[in-house]
């Protein structure tokens, strides 16, 4: 709980920042609170879709709740995003998860 606390200090200059979000909704995982890291995901991915590393998380948390198809939307929307900026890795990563689901 600490880093939670830590992350939620910095996010009270920077409320918007994707990359304390991120890690914020990060924490949440860890400790089970899927509900809270499906939000910040969401807040980070409509605010910034560029910000690709969020759609590969927010995807497998859906996957782990039994949201396949909207698992599966979010993975091709993260490998638009990463196609369009050039990021080839994280397409590659996004593409291996979209294809587990649909094997």
């Amino acid at each position: 709980m600490e880093k939670i606390e830590k992350l939620r200090s910095f996010l009270s200059n920077s409320p918007e920042d994707p990359f304390l979000n991120h890690a914020l909704a990060l924490e949440y995982i860890k400790i089970g609170n899927d509900s809270e890291a499906r939000r910040l995901f969401l807040k980070i991915l409509t605010r910034d879709p560029s910000y690709i590393g969020s759609y590969y998380h927010l995807g497998r948390l859906l996957e782990r709740s039994g949201e396949t198809e909207n698992a599966k939307a979010w993975y091709e929307k993260g490998m638009i995003a990463a196609k369009q900026s050039g990021d080839s890795h994280a397409f590659n990563e996004l593409q291996a998860a979209f294809d587990d689901l649909i094997d």
